[in-house]
């Protein structure tokens, strides 16, 4: 599969369109080989006022606990905000939906007490200011739940996630699959906590390596543990 995505790099507002029909469907036999179960621990984490950015189609949707204060789903992309309202209609859950970047976040200082990201902080351009936003409105004692592509530890899968990273992204609409997810979050203020690898199965191997856990700021943790 990884010598075909160099072949079909597909893109503009049409394969826009049709990478959000289609998403849904690509991830399904992923998401029964084992991220459901990541999301569904992830996200009993969250509590108050839970954000997340890139909501996507709303593949979240039904992990999280049913006594958030209040529950804001970001997502920027119009094709994939359209799938996303269509979830939310058949959900009957009380959802407040944005249209905005993550690099710009509609909320004051301080007034979030989670923040999710899944599969987000790979499409981003500017991943540091992403984060620098996402711990601007963190409360002192907010976290940040994420899942995320890493860059592969092993040289040969990291060679192909460079080779590929080009087709890829077109692919799959900005992800960067070579992106050091991790150091990009301990360099913007945020201190990792509860970090573990994970495999995304039946995915191509460019993608699978992930990490999954929680983060705070760096100097309320601190604080906390004080």
């Amino acid at each position: 599969m990884q010598n075909g995505i160099a072949a079909v790099t597909p893109s503009g507002a049409a394969w826009a369109g049709a990478f959000a029909v289609l998403y849904d469907p690509f991830l399904w036999v992923a998401e029964r080989a084992g991220l459901r179960a990541h999301r569904k621990e992830l996200l009993s984490r969250a509590r108050g006022c839970t954000v997340e950015i890139g909501g996507g189609t709303g593949l979240n949707l039904p992990y999280y606990p049913d006594d958030l204060d209040e529950l804001v789903l970001i997502e920027p992309d119009a094709a994939m905000r359209a799938r996303l309202e269509q979830r939310l209609s058949r959900s009957g859950r009380r959802v407040r939906l944005v249209d905005a970047p993550a690099e710009r976040l509609p909320f004051a200082d301080g007034s979030v007490d989670t923040v999710v990201s899944t599969f987000m902080l790979c499409t981003v351009d500017a991943p540091d200011l992403a984060l620098r936003e996402i711990a601007r409105v963190m409360r002192p004692d907010g976290q940040l739940l994420f899942i995320e592509h890493v860059r592969s530890e092993s040289p040969t899968l990291a060679y192909w996630q460079d080779r590929l990273a080009g087709p890829w992204r077109r692919f799959a609409q900005g992800c960067r699959c070579n992106r050091a997810t991790a150091e990009l979050i301990m360099t913007c203020g945020l201190e990792l906590e509860h970090v573990r690898e994970a495999s995304w199965h039946a995915m191509p191997p460019i993608v699978r390596p992930l990490i999954a856990g929680q983060a705070w700021a760096a100097k309320a943790r601190g604080q906390l543990d004080g």
